[in-house]
């Protein structure tokens, strides 16, 4: 008997509105022109990867509550609907969204550096912080980017818990952001730690990956990581 197959798709929203020098998370901008045509694009490919692995689509399709994510799963529903025998709708999963850094939200880096030197309960942040996987703010509500990876492994954990219980073949569609994927994604056993800083991923590129509940490990089975230059990395978003 042939074994059902979980696969996991992961959209990173498509190009938006976003603040310059100003970490992402909760930054309300909507998608640019660019990024609704790469939304629209990532749902032919999407479509394309469904009719070649003859997979039943899941009717929810996952999606951060940040607007960017939203429309770009909106975009991506609107398309594969005309395909699809039942209703498809976005549901909202708050936990998907990328690192928070709490009240220091939609500051910018140098802003945010500025309110530290002035604080003499903090000491000076790394050099690195934006990018080190486990440094966090000192302030209410921020977590390091390897929490917000936790976070992202739970939502993916349950959701493919579930899939399973149904024992039949189906396509997951997540739709989120890039730093705090690429964290989970080394949480579930795709990426080394070291290729976290090496690897992102495009606006509105699906990556594909295949669970094995036998086995319990992730494969990434279709799409490319984006590679990063050598310099100037940044993990936000």
């Amino acid at each position: 008997m042939k074994q059902p197959r979980y696969i996991l798709a992961f959209v990173r929203h498509g190009d938006y509105d976003q603040r310059p020098n100003t970490p992402s998370a909760l930054q309300p901008g909507a998608l640019t022109p660019i990024g609704l045509q790469q939304s629209l694009k990532a749902a032919f490919q999407l479509q394309t990867f469904i009719a070649e692995n003859t997979i039943p689509l899941c009717s929810e399709i996952e999606s951060s509550n940040a607007l960017r994510a939203w429309q770009t799963a909106d975009l991506i529903q609107s398309v594969l609907q005309v395909e699809h025998s039942n209703t498809l709708s976005v549901h909202a999963e708050k936990d998907l969204h990328e690192r928070s850094v709490g009240v220091m939200a939609n500051l910018t880096i140098a802003e945010i550096e500025s309110y530290l030197a002035q604080d003499p309960r903090f000491s000076n942040p790394p050099t690195n912080w934006k990018s080190d996987s486990h440094y966090c703010l000192p302030y209410d509500g921020a977590e390091s980017l390897m929490q917000a990876g936790k976070r992202v492994k739970n939502v993916i954990v349950r959701h493919f818990d579930e899939l399973v219980k149904q024992n039949q073949s189906q396509l997951k569609v997540m739709v989120g952001h890039g730093a705090a994927f690429r964290h989970a994604a080394h949480l579930l056993g795709i990426l080394e730690f070291e290729d976290i800083t090496k690897l992102s991923m495009y606006h509105a590129k699906p990556l594909f990956f295949e669970y094995f509940p036998a086995s319990g490990q992730w494969k990434k089975i279709a799409g490319e990581w984006k590679k990063r230059p050598a310099i100037n990395i940044s993990l936000i978003d």
